[in-house]
């Protein structure tokens, strides 16, 4: 039980360990809540405000049974991201603003973030400060809050010139850079360093009455975990900021038992408000009929480790997202953090090739998202690749993208989804995907299959949309491909005029349903 009041943390003695999260940065880390090991422990803050400061973790629950962590906010002194108001724009160039908040430095007509950490000094005996780097640019709208319709990322921009106009003010240089006089332009953070929770093989997680105010990664990340609670959580941006967390609100990888999202906020994210799914490991060696090398492919979930003696995998074309079939670990040889060598119970199809891949089949999380609220944030709502049963009922969506997506791919995520059961009921979407920047739907299954392959897939299955209300401006409702058995029915369409539709879609022809390489659809408007 804390005393209700504002308690600061520092990074001085905290303890440090190197830990690999997925979706988030690998990376020597330390906390301040270190709940490794523990059971039936509840935290209450009582209201307190919890404020970090530096590359300072909050909580890590790992290998932990029946946690409670409640009544609480987290914020951090200075931000992982930065953010300025946009006071002059020229062809290819800004001038931006800096508040105190975000102090930088500019060398050699390049632009670095700093803290107030001083960590030694640099090679000319000046203090050398601790360095927020960042990676792309995105334009918020300063009256609505959100992204701008027609901003997209900018990209790989460290390398831009940069010239110093003086105390707080920055000229900025980057082909076809472009912005609108009192907009905030944000530069997010390069790396997920440093999540708000990480939770790991563990279970009975509950967060309840928690505000994020920042995190440097996701809010609340879980992985191998099973029966997460999250409930009346807000993950907001501070007063005076645009942005929320450098990631997603939430996000939960190869987890069980049952996932609850409800009565929460999410808003003015970086990324997604949730994002539900498995992992893939590529084929890179067949040694033997039953005996196979793996890689984890995306660097962010190198260390991730799922392949363990008696565990269940499918083994899935990557092209097509077809299973094969499944087998049963007998051996599992990790040789580092990307490559493990696994024996099987079976042989392998005669059909399986070298750069296909394997994913874990033996759980996948019952999920309910309920009386949810999710907007203002960069990208979309959220993804669901969990094939447990899945529940999304009285949410408000109004989202930059799509506001409910079905991905999963085997050759550039590698994140296993592909839903059996996934009933979407009672929501409101309110103008979503009014952006247009990661395709075309208020509802999409995108997931990374060949052209080709398109048409004998049926990766996502089961799918019901009854009694929501779309509000659009974008007559594209609902995209997608390679579905099997998806009901449309009873639902409210409102046409609107809050945003423009934007010139160059308007010789798509797009209508409200635009699926294809589809089967046993229902479609009632």
């Amino acid at each position: 039980m804390f005393t209700k009041g504002t308690y600061t943390f520092e990074p001085n003695f905290a303890p440090e360990k190197y830990v690999f999260v997925s979706n988030n940065d690998e990376g020597l880390k330390r906390f301040v809540f270190d709940l490794s090991g523990m059971g039936n422990l509840e935290i209450d803050g009582q209201g307190s405000q919890f404020i970090f400061n530096g590359f300072l973790c909050p909580f890590l629950i790992e290998r932990s049974k029946k946690i409670t962590v409640k009544n609480l906010s987290i914020d951090f002194k200075r931000t992982f991201h930065s953010e300025g108001t946009i006071i002059a724009a020229y062809k290819d160039s800004l001038d931006i603003a800096f508040s105190d908040a975000y102090p930088y430095n500019v060398q050699n007509n390049k632009l670095m973030f700093t803290g107030d950490q001083v960590i030694g000094k640099d090679n000319g005996g000046e203090p050398k400060r601790v360095n927020y780097p960042f990676w792309h640019l995105l334009e918020f709208d300063a009256v609505k809050r959100e992204p701008v319709q027609t901003a997209f990322d900018y990209l790989n921009v460290q390398n831009m010139v940069v010239k110093d106009l003086g105390p707080g003010r920055v000229r900025i240089h980057f082909p076809r850079l472009k912005g609108s006089v009192g907009n905030t332009l944000i530069f997010n953070a390069t790396d997920r360093m440093v999540p708000g929770f990480t939770v790991s093989d563990s279970e009975d997680i509950s967060v309840r009455n928690v505000t994020i105010f920042h995190a440097g990664g996701v809010g609340i990340l879980a992985q191998r975990s099973n029966n997460i609670l999250i409930d009346s959580v807000k993950v907001i941006a501070a007063p005076g900021r645009m942005v929320s967390t450098a990631a997603d609100a939430t996000h939960f990888v190869n987890c069980g038992g049952k996932i609850t999202l409800q009565h929460s906020t999410f808003e003015s994210m970086m990324d997604d408000a949730t994002n539900i799914h498995g992992v893939y490991v590529k084929i890179m060696q067949i040694i033997s009929p039953n005996e196979v090398v793996v890689k984890l492919m995306h660097y962010q979930q190198f260390g991730f480790d799922f392949l363990a003696p008696n565990s269940k995998i499918e083994i899935t074309e990557a092209e097509s997202l077809i299973t094969y079939g499944e087998t049963t670990v007998v051996k599992a040889e990790r040789l580092n953090k990307e490559y493990t060598r696994i024996t099987m119970k079976n042989p392998l199809s005669s059909k399986v090739k070298v750069g296909d891949v394997i994913a874990s089949s033996e759980q996948y999380p019952d999920v309910l998202m309920k009386n949810c609220s999710v907007q203002k944030n960069r990208a979309r709502g959220i993804l669901l690749g969990s094939r447990g049963k899945i529940r999304i009922d009285g949410n408000y969506f109004h989202t930059h993208c799509a506001a409910i997506n079905l991905e999963g791919d085997g050759r550039y995520w590698f994140e296993q989804s592909g839903v059996r059961d996934l009933t979407i009921t009672n929501n409101t979407f309110d103008n979503c995907n009014y952006g247009f920047m990661l395709g075309l739907g208020v509802i999409m299954v995108s997931s990374g299959i060949e052209e080709q392959k398109k048409a004998e897939s049926r990766y996502n299955r089961n799918i019901l949309i009854e009694r929501n209300t779309f509000k659009i401006f974008n007559p594209c409702i609902l995209s997608g491909y390679s579905v099997d058995n998806l009901t449309f029915r009873n639902n409210k369409i409102e046409n609107t005029t809050a945003y423009e539709f934007l010139d160059w879609f308007k010789n798509m022809n797009l209508k409200n349903f635009m699926l294809t390489n589809s089967s046993n659809l229902k479609i009632e408007q």
